[in-house]
This record gives C-alpha cells, structure tokens and sequence, in this order.
C-alpha cells in the first residue's frame, strides 16, 4: 500500500489535506481557491468549511463580498498534527 493510500485509511483525505493547505497558505485563503487546491468541488468545501466552523476549526471573515478563511489556534495545532503524520508516513 503507498503512502496515499495509508493516509487515506486514517484520514478522510480532503478535509485534512483543507486544513494542511490553510495552514501552510502564503496568501489570503477563500473557498473557491481552497477548492481548487484540493481538486473539490466549490459547494463540497464550503459545506466540509461549515462543520469545521461549527467544531471550532475554522473562522469565516467577511471581507466585502468574499470571506476569508482562517485556522483558529485548535485548527491549527490540529492541521500541524496531520501535516506530521502525512511526512511520517512518507
């Protein structure tokens, strides 16, 4: 089994791999361009983004028309923790 694949055994691979992306995002964060880096569906990733706000992951800023996505501090100690596990498995 490659190293994708065990991953995905432990982890349901696109909502980790949001916060992994978030937390290692250089610039601001939306749901279109998440959805475009995890090769999702725009309505797939607000809706994965709406249970992460509900569990505290995540926070929506609204900026105008568009709302930015931060990690709060738990959604990033938690995103740290899976980029680990994905380089342990590597």
């Amino acid at each position: 089994m490659d190293n994708k694949a065990i991953f995905n055994v432990f982890f349901r691979e696109k909502p980790a791999m949001m916060l992994v992306h978030m937390k290692n995002a250089k610039a601001d964060m939306y749901a279109s361009s998440l959805a475009k880096t995890v090769d999702c569906t725009y309505s797939h990733v607000v809706k994965i983004l709406q249970e992460m706000e509900k569990s505290g992951l995540v926070n929506f800023e609204k900026q105008g028309r568009l709302k930015l996505l931060t990690l709060t501090k738990n959604g990033s100690e938690i995103a740290d923790h899976i980029d680990g596990i994905r380089m342990n498995l590597n």
